[in-house]
């Protein structure tokens, strides 16, 4: 009797630990389980840890709750301002609903790739290619609005899109370098008129300045020869200026002036009176053509 309880016991011992190990499953930290009870879904997720489910009738699947990278295919269109480009960007996605995930769609992983280069080729053929080179943060946004809208009902959350390259053919680099060339040179054209401006101003108002004072302008002489002279590769003639030989005769001192000779004084003459002659009373006589005068009686 001992005996058949015995093995009786060790008959259910053995049973409990093939039914719990059949039973048993172990679900991680960033995992759920969704149970499917003889093909129904059973409306408990199980979380994280050991759980029980019935063998043979139960049926759990896992589904990884963290954040997934999808990369997207390089996709190829025309833009809007019609030049041919490709472009490839990265999803970043996540499970926010297991069940959702496994029952709403086939694949999710699938759909949520073919769903991201739809959108992106439609985003390229809205866009500009100025748009697509610098203002990628807006297009991103689009982007990730267009592929989060389908993909709510999936159990999915987008949780960010970025494109990651843009493709252009060479023609189109070639066109484009040339672009920003002739736009620096402008840029460059047009600073170095400001400084001329800004320099013929400076200069005007030092040229008044120095007309006040010339010998300012003989200093400013100097100093362009000494600057010139510096670099020895050159012959240098300097006119001697005349504002420097000015300069040097009236810093130089005044001869000393020669003796003069006392002058004897002079004594006063006393006027003389003037006594007036008159001509001889008689007749009037005219000159003739050559000088004499000839009287009548």
């Amino acid at each position: 009797m001992v005996e058949e309880l015995v093995t009786a016991g060790v008959t259910l011992a053995s049973v409990g630990v093939v039914y719990t190990m059949a039973a048993a499953r172990v679900v991680k930290q960033y995992e759920r389980g969704v149970v499917f009870r003889l093909g129904r879904l059973r409306p408990e997720v199980r979380g994280a840890g050991f759980t029980m489910v019935v063998p043979f009738v139960d049926k759990l699947r896992k589904v990884n709750m963290q954040i997934v990278t999808m990369p997207v295919p390089a996709q190829e269109g025309i833009t809007r301002d019609n030049v041919t480009v490709r472009v490839d960007a990265v999803v970043y996605f996540k499970v926010v609903d297991a069940a959702d995930a496994l029952v709403q769609v086939e694949d999710y992983r699938f759909a949520v790739s073919q769903m991201a280069q739809t959108s992106l080729r439609s985003i390229i053929g809205k866009s500009d290619l100025d748009d697509l080179l610098s203002n990628r943060e807006k297009l991103n946004q689009g982007l990730e609005l267009m592929i989060d809208s389908p993909s709510i009902g999936w159990g999915v959350q987008i949780d960010r899109v970025e494109i990651k390259d843009v493709s252009l053919p060479e023609t189109m680099k070639r066109s484009m370098a040339r672009q920003a060339e002739a736009d620096r040179e402008r840029r460059a054209r047009i600073i170095n008129a400001d400084a001329e401006l800004q320099a013929s101003k400076k200069l005007a108002e030092a040229a008044e300045q120095m007309s006040e004072q010339p010998a300012a302008l003989q200093l400013r002489l100097l100093q362009t020869v000494v600057a010139v002279a510096a670099e020895k590769n050159s012959t240098l003639v300097l006119p001697f200026p005349v504002e420097l030989l000015r300069f040097l005769e009236r810093a130089a001192p005044a001869p000393p002036a020669a003796p003069v000779a006392p002058v004897a004084p002079v004594a006063p003459v006393a006027p003389q009176p003037v006594q007036e002659q008159l001509p001889p009373a008689g007749p009037q006589s005219a000159p003739d053509s050559d000088g004499s005068i000839s009287g009548q009686d």
